[in-house]
């Protein structure tokens, strides 16, 4: 990744612009609108729709509001709804709990989004104690990571199950970037497609606190001109909200490894979450133990180089 790309903690430094925010509003209500069949909300289909998921009549309609003004508010016009209007859109869209706080922060709410912040460095330090509470965690795999995915602490456990991760400089470790521009032989994740789309609804959610900081906005940019699979994602508007989740992880040698991933917030620094990974069985348990050995061994480049050794001369 450029030098200039993920840094490890980045606060608001601009309050969110109007404009800004309605566009993505009107982005947000037209795709939610377009995603629900008819027959999802007892409606029949017919055979004269020429536009996917419901008309805007129809929401309107089952929110209570007139047509043209929830059609004013698709388009991004400059109105102001109250909690309980935005509520039964909310309704009327099948939004769940992530989806809708997403709406009342970008129909401006008071307090859905970050309150505008002075101008701080973009890199905050972390206290000595977060990385003995990591370390004290191994031999489950744990980090810290900002609500960017930029990876800002973690234990040697974390380390071994992604060395490749690890090997680049403090200020391009970030997921989203490490699986969005990783070739195919690098991947760390399995389940690509599931785990890109609910980090990237994460992310979404995230970029809704703070429309405004051009540092979030610069990322945004940065990422989708090298993903386009990213771009792809980014641009469906879908939300998503962190849970204790299953992911499988490719080891550097070619291993799967089952976990249960668990994030928890922490007030280290604002904003973050520290996920810790549970070995899903006894022979995940075994295959981290065996790497977090051989981590402790040869470390980090060392494992990326035996790994690239073995694929070449086949020996596993």
């Amino acid at each position: 990744m450029p030098q200039d790309g993920p840094v490890p903690i980045t606060t608001p430094t601009t309050a969110p612009t109007a404009s800004s925010r309605r566009a993505e509003l009107a982005a947000f209500l037209r795709l939610r609108r377009e995603r629900i069949a008819p027959q999802d909300v007892g409606l029949p289909a017919g055979p004269r729709r020429r536009t996917p998921g419901l008309r805007r009549e129809e929401v309107a309609e089952r929110a209570g509001v007139g047509v043209a003004w929830y059609t004013w508010l698709e388009q991004g016009r400059a109105i102001n709804p109250s909690v309980q209007v935005l509520d039964a859109i909310a309704r009327a869209l099948l939004l769940d709990p992530a989806e809708r706080d997403h709406l009342h922060r970008l129909a401006d709410v008071p307090g859905a989004a970050l309150p505008p912040a002075a101008p701080q460095p973009p890199a905050v330090a972390l206290p000595p104690e977060a990385q003995t509470i990591l370390d004290s965690l191994s031999p489950l795999p744990a980090g810290l990571v900002g609500p960017r995915y930029d990876v800002l602490a973690f234990n040697d456990a974390y380390a071994a199950l992604d060395p490749r991760m690890v090997v680049l400089p403090p200020a391009d470790r970030n997921v989203l970037w490490r699986i969005f521009t990783a070739d195919e032989e690098s991947q760390p994740l399995v389940d690509w497609e599931r785990e890109a789309s609910f980090m990237v609804g994460y992310l979404r959610g995230e970029f809704g606190r703070r429309i405004g900081d051009p540092h979030w906005r610069a990322y945004i940019r940065k990422l989708s001109a090298a993903s386009r699979l990213f771009a792809e994602l980014w641009a469906r508007h879908e939300v998503s909200a962190p849970a204790t989740h299953r992911k499988k992880f490719r080891t550097v040698y070619g291993n799967e490894v089952t976990i249960t991933a668990t994030g928890f917030t922490t007030t280290a620094a604002p904003g973050t979450k520290m996920w810790i990974y549970t070995p899903a069985d006894a022979d995940a348990a075994g295959a981290i133990e065996e790497l977090l050995c051989r981590y402790r061994e040869i470390g980090a480049a060392g494992m990326v180089a035996e790994a690239a050794a073995a694929r070449r001369t086949g020996t596993p």
